[in-house]
């Protein structure tokens, strides 16, 4: 069927059709989706190591870094509050995703995109004009319901406006996409750390509302997809796009494969009880749980999210850390250039292992390094400059295998196994769940990192293996 993504079983589907402008166009606008989500990953660890965003809402965290010069490095940062702030975006966009999914399914991909970029964009601006921690908070809540719809939308549409044989490539440009935002935001921060006046966070979380303008603009000139139309009876319509975006005129099979899911997708009363109801799923249902959870559990977002305060832990100087956040942003996003090209040609399965393999190693060496160096009591007054040099490159090359592996295929691989009568409500489960422990993460870590000290690089290792 045309709504039914290759599961393994049997090859994909092979249909007429051509890589054309108009669909070229298309799926890379949609994909700027992801530098909502890349930004806002980028842009939270930079702004908690700045000291005036420091003074300002968290006073005992910069009391602590400035009276005190000779301190756990473990435990710098540690503080429920300060956690909270990064986290509560994605506690948000957890129930967010649950929501989009019906907005995504009776009204269309393009509206669900359109609706993250308006949300998304009041929520920087409340953030960019913050005078209490309430008002922080309450900016985050609402970026994290725009990340939610976008996050549930744009795999959808970036899967579904693809020819099958650039599937892979095409949707891993979503994760493309949050690496470039990730980068944007690592660069930003290094800027915005030197405005004098101490104001330079604002500009930091305010230039948010930028990727939100860029897929609000986009939402209004995108069209839909032809599985979209069809699913809500604009049959007509989803046939001309179709010949529009193949290139071809000859694209009954495909369409009639979409007519052919379409009606088996009426004949499903509720998605979500025959989702969790039915033997024919769980496969699938299984895959949806289990790689969003271990794509957050290699412990990426501790790299991702808190780069420059987990540089800072270790030792670094505030200038350093965010010049090293800056280099694994470039790493990140390089390396996803390899996903790319390689998705469709290697297969999924090959890079997950590898991906996999690397990651584990890497994370080891560097729990062994921080575990040698700073030991449990982590009283280090400075760090020589191989040492600091070594991390990075660790750093760097575990980011490597995760951008070319468990980071794109984390999106794509669950977008393409599920029927139509399903998907919206699939993606769903697994946005929430990626969300859901994206949280718990972020929520922890600094508590984690006071508590297990190098150890929680093994932990996260554990999960790898």
């Amino acid at each position: 069927m045309g709504g039914v993504s290759f599961d393994g079983g049997s090859p994909p589907p092979s249909y007429p059709g051509k890589l054309t402008p108009y669909v070229l166009l298309t799926v890379l606008a949609g994909a700027a989706g992801g530098l909502i989500f890349g930004y806002d990953l980028g842009i939270s660890g930079g702004v908690t190591s700045m000291a005036p965003f420091l003074e300002k809402f968290f006073p005992d965290v910069y009391e602590r870094q400035q009276s005190i010069t000779s301190t756990n490095q473990y435990c710098k940062f540690n503080s429920p509050t300060l956690q909270l702030f990064t986290s509560s975006l994605y506690l948000a966009a957890l129930f967010a995703s649950l929501a989009a999914g019906e907005v995504t399914k009776k009204f269309g991909r393009r509206i669900s995109m359109m609706m993250a970029g308006f949300i998304f964009l009041f929520g920087a601006a409340l953030n960019a004009g913050a005078v209490h921690l309430s008002m922080l908070i309450l900016g985050r809540i609402l970026l994290g319901i725009g990340i939610g719809f976008a996050n549930q939308s744009v795999p959808l549409y970036l899967s579904e406006m693809s020819p099958y044989n650039y599937r892979g490539r095409f949707n891993i440009c979503f994760q493309l996409m949050i690496t470039i935002g990730i980068l944007c935001a690592n660069l930003i921060n290094f800027g915005t750390a030197k405005i004098s006046g101490g104001w330079g966070w604002r500009l930091s979380l305010g230039l948010a509302g930028v990727p939100a303008v860029i897929i609000l603009i986009a939402s209004f000139f995108l069209s839909d997809t032809p599985n979209s139309m069809v699913q809500r009876g604009r049959e007509i319509e989803a046939k001309a796009l179709l010949k529009r975006i193949r290139g071809v005129d000859d694209v009954d099979a495909e369409f009639n494969d979409m007519l052919a899911a379409k009606n088996e997708a009426d004949l499903v009363e509720s998605p979500w009880r025959n989702l969790f109801g039915t033997k024919c799923y769980r496969s699938q249902l299984a895959m949806s749980i289990l790689i969003p959870f271990f794509q957050q559990f290699t412990g990426i977002n501790v790299i991702m999210f808190y780069a420059p305060v987990l540089f800072q832990s270790l030792g670094f100087g505030s200038d350093a850390s965010l010049i090293s956040s800056v280099i694994t942003g470039v790493v990140n996003m390089f390396a996803t250039g390899v996903s790319i090209y390689g998705s469709d040609r290697w297969g999924r399965r090959s890079l997950f292992l590898e991906g996999g393999v690397q990651m584990f190693i890497f994370q080891s060496l560097i729990a062994g390094l921080i575990g040698w160096r700073f030991g449990v009591s982590g009283n280090v007054m400075d760090i020589p400059f191989w040492f600091a040099a070594v991390v990075v490159v660790c750093i760097c090359v575990y980011v490597m295998g995760f951008a070319w592996s468990w980071g794109p295929l984390g999106w794509l691989y669950p977008s393409e196994i599920f029927p139509l009568e399903v998907r919206s409500a699939a993606q769903s489960i697994t946005v929430a769940v990626n969300m859901a422990f994206t949280f718990i993460v972020g929520q922890c870590f600094l508590t984690m990192l006071c508590s297990m000290k190098y150890g929680l690089f093994i932990f996260f290792a554990f999960f790898v293996a």
